[in-house]
C-alpha cells in the first residue's frame, strides 16, 4: 500500500505565502515524480507544478515566479513554497506521486492524496 497526504493549507490574505507539503509512505522502493495540481470549486483540475526525480521542475505560467517546488528524496517528501499569493490561487491543492513499490508495481496514473485546501482570502 501506498499513501500520499498533503498538508499546510489554511487561510491566508492577498499577497501572502503558504508552504504545503506532501509525504508518500508505505512500501516504497522508489519515488520518481511528484506533481501538485489545484481544483477551484466549479472549475477543472489544473497542473500546477512538477518535478522529476533528477529536480528538473516546471510551472504553469500563472505560478512562475511565485510557486516553487522543491522535494527530500530520503523522506519522499515534496513542497510547493507559494508566495504572493492571489485570490485565483484558492482551491483544493493535490499531490501527484510517482513512485514504484517495494513489489515492482508502479501505477500508471500515480497515487493521489485527498488534498488541502487554500483560501487567498480578506
Amino acid at each position: 500500500q501506498v499513501q500520499v497526504v498533503e498538508s499546510g493549507g489554511g487561510l491566508v490574505q492577498p499577497g501572502g505565502s503558504l508552504r504545503l507539503s506532501c509525504t508518500a509512505s508505505g512500501r516504497i522502493f522508489n519515488f520518481y515524480a511528484a506533481a501538485w495540481y489545484r481544483q477551484a470549486s466549479g472549475k477543472q483540475r489544473e497542473l500546477v507544478a512538477t518535478i522529476t526525480s533528477d529536480g528538473t521542475t516546471n510551472y504553469a505560467d500563472s505560478v512562475k515566479g511565485r510557486f516553487t517546488i522543491s522535494r527530500e528524496n530520503a523522506k519522499t517528501t515534496v513542497y510547493l513554497q507559494m508566495n504572493s499569493l492571489k485570490s485565483e490561487d484558492t482551491g483544493v491543492y493535490y499531490c501527484n506521486a510517482d513512485v514504484l513499490t517495494s513489489w515492482g508495481y508502479r501505477r500508471e496514473d500515480g497515487y493521489w492524496g485527498p488534498g488541502t485546501q487554500v483560501t487567498v482570502s480578506s
